[in-house]
């Protein structure tokens, strides 16, 4: 029997460094999405600090034109239902992958809320005629919220219930449903937000409004399924079957399908058996110089793997909600070593967790301070907030 070869953690969290842009700036805002496979969005103040902490001079004016004069970045539904920044290409690799699968499920289920709970004797037709309205008026307005489309179709004001004979239940519109499910398509994407860039109100549009061209383009999903693993493995790996299954949101046969067709080979890690693409086996590079870094909530570095212990270590309790969300993170050479939030002040304060040295120590504090400067009146108030930010903060 042929023994696997093996990946050490210092290995590991080399590859994190450099691929991460975290030990050497990226050139580009769309160099630093394409390379991480996007930034997540669910959250709009992470898409601007996760740019931040990788290029030098970054402005929110930086980022601000590519989403929304050059376009070459779009802000989409994708990976796990959550919304990811991306470069073009790889939004319609996303949406062939991981959205439009989500559709039919999704489409029966609202067609049974509505039929059941007396909406509608026919759901589907119903529901078509209210897709085909809310396109309409958003090819129409250019751009919209979720409430000034719902004065435009007055059926999106409709409430629905769920939950009932539960322990839990409440009540969703269904413009949210409506709206997800022409997202998963490729058909809308959201906007540009309404007030600032720390706003999380967006205003919706048209795919091919927006780009000027024919949707997203309409690829293969057994091809944007093998992309979108190779682009993953390409920057996250090695990982292992459970880091990719819950990345992507598929469930283990799908994700051993894919991995056997990208050619993935198997690599011994300190974790079990991970990943890694067969041009990746070796990683010639050997730089160990000490880096720092400065992560916002749910930046990509903490979020691209389920099993998180080779670089999170005892942290998670303080670092994380009770939801899996991180907070916002401090980095030395691989690993989280802390945490960060910013005060009533403007200060950004750090708190580290275990003994990383006079050096980094200092670097921690003094990325820190630029971090403050560069925030300067600006209040972020993270969406998904640790128990250290509670107690860092405010």
């Amino acid at each position: 029997m042929t023994t696997a070869p093996r990946i050490d953690t210092a290995a590991r969290r080399r590859r994190l460094g450099r691929r991460h842009h975290l030990t050497a700036p990226a050139d580009s805002v769309e160099t630093i999405a394409a390379d991480l496979v996007g930034l997540h969005s669910s959250d709009p103040v992470t898409v601007y600090l996760s740019v931040q902490a990788r290029l030098i001079d970054f402005t929110v004016g930086d980022l601000e034109t590519v989403l929304y004069e050059r376009r070459s970045l779009l802000r989409v539904l994708g990976m796990r239902r959550t919304m990811f920044v991306v470069p073009r290409d790889l939004a319609a690799t996303i949406d062939a992958a991981c959205a439009r699968g989500l559709v039919p499920a999704e489409r029966r289920r609202l067609v049974g809320y509505l039929e059941n709970q007396g909406v509608a004797a026919d759901g589907a037709a119903w529901l078509a005629d209210v897709e085909r309205r809310t396109l309409d008026a958003l090819h129409e307005a250019g751009e919209a919220t979720a409430v000034q489309l719902r004065e435009t179709v007055p059926e999106l004001k409709t409430q629905l219930r769920f939950g009932q004979g539960k322990t839990w239940g409440g009540t969703v519109g269904v413009s949210t449903r409506v709206l997800f499910l022409l997202a998963a398509q490729g058909m809308i994407l959201r906007g540009r937000p309404l007030g600032s860039w720390l706003s999380s109100q967006y205003r919706w549009a048209l795919v091919d409004d927006w780009i000027g061209g024919a949707r997203l383009g309409v690829i293969d999903q057994a091809h944007a399924e093998v992309d979108l693993v190779r682009r993953w493995l390409g920057t996250y790996g090695p990982g292992t079957e459970t880091d990719l299954a819950w990345w992507t949101g598929w469930g283990k046969r799908q994700t051993r399908r894919v991995l056997t067709e990208v050619g993935a080979l198997p690599v011994e890690l300190d974790e079990g058996t991970g990943y890694v693409l067969p041009a990746d086996l070796v990683d010639d590079a050997d730089d160990d110089a000490p880096w720092v870094a400065l992560l916002p909530s749910l930046d990509p570095a903490v979020m691209g793997w389920k099993e998180r212990n080779w670089f999170l270590g005892p942290h998670q309790a303080v670092l994380f909600d009770r939801n899996g969300n991180a907070g916002p993170t401090a980095w030395s050479d691989g690993r989280i070593v802390g945490g960060w939030a910013q005060r009533d002040d403007g200060t950004v304060a750090v708190e580290l967790l275990e003994d990383v040295g006079r050096e980094a120590t200092t670097a921690l504090h003094d990325a820190a301070h630029r971090l403050t400067e560069w925030l300067g009146d600006i209040r972020i108030n993270p969406r998904f907030r640790s128990p250290l930010d509670r107690r860092l903060g405010r």
